[in-house]
């Protein structure tokens, strides 16, 4: 038996709702941002340095080095790997474009692959198949809040002497837990990890924001020059860098927001319990399925659809007050400015059939009852019925 819709005093509901995460913070944050402005230490300011040392003790790495965006994260950790244009760097082909957009802006080669139909994560088979002369690094993204298989991918990338860049913008405060019971966060097991901070992260600040992490203090301390200019001491330029840098009122927030981040989590997996329950027994879609050997965050709570109409079900939806969003409707190798004569479709049968049949739902902390109450049975009047 299903609930029929018919609610009228609700919130308008959101995929992630912003507004009512800074109203339970406000205090902190609106305290946190006038500290910046009374010492107007804008940039570099303490606020950096408290953050990026909270940030180095959660995530129990040796260096955090914060940067402007998500995307500049990815670039200065390509920059500092001294990769040239030519080298070849795998990454899965279900993912958002700036994964791959700065291997191709650095004149590095996309190598795109598979995914593991179950966690929609890289596929370590597909990965190492791929693998040639040239390979220089793989990418794994830890898509909608959960790592990759992260054992496997070290394996692949310890016997051919390969980076692995982590891409955790979507899983911060994600563990994996190793075959030899040891226990990390999400960004810290290969040789770098990059996260963002865009506003809607599960950690995010009010503008953008990025940062990098790693336990090599060679690597480090070249990520710190490039992010600034590829300078160590002002006005003195040892190569080429970038102006990347995270400010002061941003990192104000983020420190505030990282006290939270396990609540948060918590309240995200809480909710994914709830929408697990009711979804899965109809048997018409595929809820997520969570690893064995990680976390989930839940960035994303993200269906399958089994022969029903998605589009239909987000239109539906949204008729209902109820919004949902498709991550991601065209994969990477079908892309236009990513067209390769080495891709066609039908060559990632995974990644081609998740974009046809992916959804996702409002998943956020401050989800109130009766908006949850009125998701879970709009998705039901439509399952039901279709």
């Amino acid at each position: 038996m299903y609930l029929r819709t018919n609610f009228f005093s609700l919130e308008k509901i959101q995929m992630v709702d912003l507004k009512a995460q800074y109203r339970r913070i406000k205090a902190d944050v609106d305290q946190a941002i006038q500290e910046v402005i009374d010492t107007t230490t804008f940039i570099n300011g303490p606020a950096v340095h408290d953050f990026q040392k909270d940030l180095e003790k959660y995530l129990g790495v040796k260096h955090v080095i914060p940067c402007a965006n998500g995307t500049d994260a990815l670039q200065i950790a390509m920059m500092a790997l001294g990769f040239k244009p030519g080298d070849e760097i795998i990454t899965a082909s279900f993912t958002y474009v700036a994964t791959a957009e700065v291997i191709a802006l650095l004149g590095l080669k996309p190598v795109l692959v598979d995914v593991d139909p179950l966690t929609f994560n890289i596929d370590p088979d597909a990965l190492e198949r791929a693998i040639t002369d040239k390979t220089v690094a793989i990418v794994p993204v830890h898509l909608f809040g959960q790592c990759a298989d992260m054992d496997r991918i070290m394996e692949i990338a310890n016997k051919h002497n390969i980076h692995v860049i982590e891409d955790t913008a979507q899983a911060i405060g994600a563990e994996y837990t190793s075959k030899d019971g040891s226990i990390k966060k999400a960004g810290t097991i290969g040789t770098i990890g990059a996260t963002s901070f865009f506003p809607s992260k599960n950690l995010g600040c009010y503008g953008d924001g990025g940062a990098l992490f790693t336990n090599d203090d060679v690597l480090a301390e070249r990520v710190r020059m490039i992010a600034n200019h590829g300078q160590k001491v002002r006005y003195y330029h040892d190569e080429i860098g970038v102006n990347s840098r995270l400010d002061s009122i941003q990192a104000a927030i983020l420190r505030v927001k990282l006290r939270e981040l396990d609540n948060y989590a918590a309240a995200r997996r809480q909710l994914a319990d709830a929408y697990d329950a009711a979804f899965a027994p109809t048997g018409k879609v595929i809820v997520p399925v969570r690893a064995i050997n990680s976390t989930h965050v839940f960035h994303q709570y993200t269906l399958q659809a089994n022969g029903i109409d998605r589009d239909k079900m987000k239109e539906f939806l949204e008729s209902k007050g109820v919004p949902a969003m498709i991550y991601y409707p065209v994969p990477l190798h079908m892309q236009k400015a990513y067209l390769d004569p080495r891709y066609k479709a039908g060559d990632f049968p995974v990644t081609e059939k998740l974009c046809a049949t992916v959804i996702s739902l409002p998943m956020h902390t401050e989800m109130q009852d009766d908006q949850r109450a009125l998701i879970i049975a709009s998705v039901l009047e439509f399952l039901h019925s279709n």
